[in-house]
């Protein structure tokens, strides 16, 4: 087996690097961030292709970055080609807060601000709790399952309640959801499922808007329609409806399912972790900044001739924000590639940073906070049932970063 390629070997000393840097990293990607990130924390990347694009790899730089008002998130400062391809193959992405600027995106994050202040969704973890053992009481008594199954069952469940989606309609929404998020691609047949997937789920907010108008209910969809009246666009109303599906779900599924992965091959984490329950919150902290749900930024647009770093950086170029490399900067964490859930002083940047700071993250870690101690309490003898060189992480269009499946064994199951 031959190893794989440095980072200097694929693209040459402060060369861009390629696209497969992102479409094909290898399956532990922490070797050639740190090299990336000694060397040339910001530099070119092709991708997208035909953009002017770079990375940013050193903590200090990217945190800076998240909140630089020069770096915009609205399509409309894009490349006219870049703003066009998504006009025409995803234009339901365009109108909620992660493709707004302030004081835009301030006005939008109103649709959704309050619902999701921890106080408030602080309410929903007996919930949570509920779903979770249900799910697991599903399980057989004993033998082997892909827990990823469980991972994206949960968020999507806890999600669409919050909602009030239907349950048939979930699968879809997955698929969906799946096809959205690594907009726009880089080919036509790829923005072509794209269209399809975003005409098919714009198409059942619209229903299901129209459904909450002529019959409100107790849930976060009326909610929304309730704020909405102050001025919203239904175009605004709906793309928001979209990212919080979007937003809430693979991104969850992937804390969990790399929590679990990260306890299973650290044997010493996973028994204090058992030992001692009150450690969840700051086990997933440590699970976010180890192995990032999200392992790069979605993308900013330079609005003007600016220097990241040392880096000229011209006006329209793309700027992606490696979250994955930042969160085991040595400069900002001791002993950053070592899994350590008592960890202190985690400001890892798995959520962003600034007024995009993720609107769902009260909610996402109650999940890992609920779902990951019940797994370890309830399948007290939970371990991997491959290899671990053997799980297949996924490589999408897509700033996301999971496995394609976890499959364990556990020899019982405890009632809940």
């Amino acid at each position: 087996m031959t190893a794989e390629p440095t980072i200097e070997q694929a693209a040459g000393p402060y060369q861009p690097l390629p696209a497969e840097f992102f479409t094909e990293p290898p399956a532990d990607p922490h070797e050639q961030n740190a090299e990336l990130r000694a060397s040339c924390p910001v530099r070119r990347i092709d991708y997208p292709p035909g953009g002017e694009a770079y990375v940013v790899a050193d903590y200090p730089t990217a945190f800076d970055a998240f909140s630089d008002p020069r770096l915009s998130k609205d399509p409309a400062n894009a490349p006219a080609w870049f703003r066009e391809a998504l006009e025409h193959s995803s234009p339901v992405l365009i109108h909620h807060m992660l493709s707004a600027d302030p004081p835009d995106h301030t006005r939008l994050r109103k649709l959704v601000g309050k619902a999701f202040l921890p106080r408030q969704i602080e309410k929903t973890r007996p919930r949570v709790q509920e779903i979770t053992d249900d799910l697991i009481d599903a399980f057989p008594d004993s033998g082997r399952i892909d827990l990823l199954d469980f991972a994206l069952a949960l968020p999507m469940q806890v999600i669409c309640e919050l909602m009030g989606v239907p349950t048939d309609i979930r699968p879809r929404l997955h698929d969906w959801g799946v096809t959205i998020s690594g907009a726009p691609y880089p080919d036509e047949e790829g923005n072509e499922r794209l269209r399809v997937a975003s005409e098919s789920i714009e198409q059942f907010f619209v229903d299901l808007v129209g459904d909450h108008r002529a019959a409100p209910r107790n849930d976060l969809t009326s909610d929304i329609l309730q704020v909405a009246q102050d001025g919203y666009t239904d175009a605004e109303v709906i793309s928001t409806l979209v990212l919080l599906i979007i937003a809430g779900h693979r991104t969850t599924a992937n804390l969990i399912g790399n929590g679990i992965r990260a306890l299973l091959l650290h044997p010493d984490q996973l028994e204090l972790l058992k030992a001692d329950p009150g450690l969840a919150a700051p086990a997933v902290e440590e699970f976010l900044r180890y192995e990032a749900p999200v392992y790069r930024s979605t993308l900013r647009v330079a609005t003007e001739d600016m220097k990241l770093g040392d880096v000229e950086i011209g006006k329209e170029s793309f700027i992606h924000l490696m979250i994955d490399c930042a969160n085991r900067d040595p400069n900002e964490y001791a002993d950053p590639d070592r899994l350590d859930i008592t960890r202190t002083a985690n400001h890892h940047l798995a959520f962003g940073q600034g007024v995009h700071f993720c609107v769902g993250a009260p909610l996402s870690r109650i999940e890992g906070q609920v779902a990951i101690p019940t797994l370890l309490r309830r399948l007290p003898d939970l371990s991997l049932a491959v290899p671990a060189d053997e799980l297949v992480w996924v490589s999408r269009n897509s700033p996301s970063r999971g496995l394609a499946e976890l499959p364990v064994r556990y020899g019982r199951r405890l009632p809940r």
